[in-house]
């Protein structure tokens, strides 16, 4: 598992007083990256072996400016060439926020799939666990 901490800006915040909700996308993009490294180590665009299939955030509580959230990403599921990356955002001992991203190892040029084999596959197996509950 990959874990991050960041403080929330105040631009982050919505006219209700908490953390509007388009920002847990984005963050959970920025803590994507650690994964992003085990496939193009540079982060190197025109490297890129990855495609997004599918997204979706489950809101469970608030978040709020002034305190820390902590980002944790991890594999549920890994497939032939695709996988799922499930992240929680918790803040104060709490879990408010859970995410889940299809990703596929993908030739951008061939416009196809390609396996995860070999040293790639035991990395990402390092990070596969079951689903939050």
């Amino acid at each position: 598992m990959f874990t991050r901490t960041l403080e929330p800006a105040f631009y982050d915040t919505d006219a209700l007083g908490h953390i509007n909700n388009t920002r847990l996308p984005a963050w959970f993009e920025l803590a994507r990256n650690d994964l992003f490294t085990l496939f193009t180590p540079d982060l190197d665009p025109k490297k890129w072996r990855l495609m997004m299939a599918r997204m979706e955030v489950e809101y469970r509580a608030e978040l709020f400016y002034g305190h820390p959230i902590e980002l944790r990403t991890y594999l549920t599921r890994l497939g032939n060439s695709s996988f799922t990356v499930t992240q929680e955002a918790h803040q104060r001992g709490t879990l408010a926020s859970v995410g889940h991203t299809v990703m596929l190892q993908y030739d951008h040029q061939a416009k196809r799939a390609l396996p995860i084999e070999g040293e790639l596959r035991e990395a990402l197996s390092a990070h596969l666990q079951g689903p939050p509950a």
